[in-house]
């Protein structure tokens, strides 16, 4: 397990030095950016945009959900929705009270920063939805029921590279399919008790949606639905990029990330 660790983060830190110091956008105000990766995924889906925003000076954040990544809990220990998410909401709450941060969540991360907007909306700046679920209503979610034993979904070597990382690196694929994780199937009913958003809270925070015109999985049809049933403040769109688009297009979705704080 050290050998396995220890080669996983030369492995990041290699491909990680063609972005450290890749140009930048003009200045800007520096923000604390809090980064959510997609289900099965962890923070190191981030890597790219983490030294890009790093080495421009701003702070950020990338979260493991529960099960994911580095986290320590196994899928079967975190049996319900609210488990999964308690990684991002306790990091939140622990901030200074002073302190603000922007939220970005990519796919089903779009639902945990959606539960942060709607519990802490006097702490978080604006959001940021990048290919992902943007509102309770508009989610993509695998209803098992209750099942005996529960129900988990990994993803295979071959669903990574058919509908994930087509248009990304091979050594980014060749990261991912030692590092995905399983993820448990929650209910339908147990994800929308959970997400519940109201316009008071959710609603008085800014927001803004990126879209992947070239994502097999999550499709630009569906990311359009979202939009139109839940308009954002602005919407972005990045071409010829698949649904990793942190790892097939970084340098965009930096500047697009960038650019949209600006605006507000």
């Amino acid at each position: 397990m050290e050998n396995s660790m220890s080669l996983t983060s030369l492995v990041v830190l290699i491909l990680l030095l063609p972005y450290a110091t890749a140009t930048l956008p003009g200045s800007n105000a520096k923000k604390h950016f809090v980064l959510v990766h997609k289900a099965c995924f962890g923070a190191w889906s981030w890597y790219k945009i983490l030294a890009l925003m790093r080495s421009s000076g701003h702070n950020v954040t990338a979260i493991d959900l529960g099960s994911s990544g580095i986290n320590p809990k196994q899928t079967f220990e975190i049996p319900r929705f609210s488990d999964y998410l308690s990684p991002l909401m306790e990091f939140v709450a622990s901030l200074p009270a002073n302190r603000k941060v922007v939220l970005v969540g990519h796919e089903l991360g779009g639902l945990a920063i959606s539960k942060a907007m709607e519990t802490f909306p006097e702490t978080t700046i604006y959001t940021e939805f990048v290919n992902s679920a943007s509102q309770p209503d508009n989610r993509v979610i695998y209803d098992n029921g209750p099942t005996n034993p529960p129900t988990t979904f990994i993803i295979g070597p071959k669903y990574l590279e058919t509908n994930l990382y087509q248009r990304s690196p091979s050594q980014d694929l060749a990261l991912a399919t030692t590092l995905v994780r399983p993820i448990y199937f929650y209910s339908v009913k147990d994800v929308s008790k959970e997400i519940v958003v109201s316009r008071k809270r959710y609603g008085s925070v800014k927001r803004a949606f990126i879209v992947a015109v070239e994502d097999k999985l999550v499709k630009e049809e569906f990311q359009r639905l979202m939009i139109e049933k839940n308009p954002p403040d602005e919407v972005e769109e990045i071409q010829g990029a698949d649904t990793m688009i942190m790892i097939s297009k970084p340098q965009q979705l930096f500047t697009s990330l960038l650019r949209i704080g600006r605006k507000f």
